[in-house]
């Protein structure tokens, strides 16, 4: 397997990454995704791709390292998806340990990231990743 941080202008961004992307993120477009890759870089956005031997992408991750009073220095998944014929076969553990050696390298004190309440298959994979539930994550609609 192979793990590569695409750059902003790469086309593997809408090529290779966005067709695993959409598994978890259906409503998202060729331009919805550039619309919030463009606002989301200076935040901070990037996006990994896992590729198999067959140079398929068969996993995203999109994360950035954030700054807050509670954890003061965080590396935050805001995506995180293996195509559904890769499942089971490690590479969201490989994304996770790219993504672990990113946060350390930055000087993070965590690595977080949060999941629908109806995501029960990831969350067996996350606490089997020795991730915790450590907080709730609360939503109010404004449309």
């Amino acid at each position: 397997m192979k793990i590569i941080d695409l750059e902003p202008g790469d086309s593997r961004l809408t090529q290779d990454l966005l067709p695993v992307l959409t598994e978890l993120r259906p409503h998202l477009t060729e331009e919805l995704f550039l619309s919030v890759l463009a606002e989301g870089q200076s935040q901070g956005l990037r996006f990994t791709a896992a590729y198999d031997a067959q140079g398929a992408c068969v996993g995203a991750a999109g994360w950035r390292v954030v700054a807050n009073t509670y954890l003061v220095r965080k590396l935050y998944v805001d995506d995180l998806v293996t195509s559904a014929a890769a499942r089971s076969g490690g590479v969201g553990h490989a994304l996770l340990a790219h993504l672990e050696e990113h946060a350390r390298a930055a000087g993070c004190t965590a690595l977080t990231l949060d999941s629908g309440t109806q995501r029960t298959d990831a969350h067996r994979f996350y606490f089997r990743e020795r991730m915790a539930v450590t907080a709730f994550n609360f939503e109010k609609p404004l449309t």
